[in-house]
């Protein structure tokens, strides 16, 4: 289904471990908008919903709703930290087309 890189792993355990509320897992949803037609969420959650999928990735969960899972079947999550700056980059191998800023594609 989704993967997480170790790196993003980290990341989102720190996150989780920061939060002031109970953060159960990571959602990870797509929407319409962007510049490429959708784009990716990602949200803590304190409870995952009803008819999520839960996905383990190392020690994070990742909930996905069901309206989500057909774009992010074999998608892959890394974080990457470097002189461009920081943040989470996803690789989706069913992409046709994607925005220069890696948070927007097209199928």
């Amino acid at each position: 289904m989704i993967n997480l890189s170790d790196s993003a792993v980290l990341a989102v355990s720190r996150f989780i471990s920061s939060a002031e509320t109970p953060v159960a897992g990571l959602r990870i949803s797509v929407a319409g908008g962007g510049c490429s037609g959708f784009q990716y969420s990602m949200k803590l959650e304190e409870t995952p919903a009803m008819e999520d999928m839960v996905v383990n990735c190392g020690d994070v969960k990742v909930f996905i709703d069901p309206a989500s899972a057909p774009y992010l079947d074999n998608v892959s999550v890394d974080f990457v930290d470097n002189i461009e700056g920081s943040g989470f980059k996803f690789h989706n191998p069913n992409a046709t087309a994607s925005c220069g800023c890696g948070n927007s594609f097209t199928v």
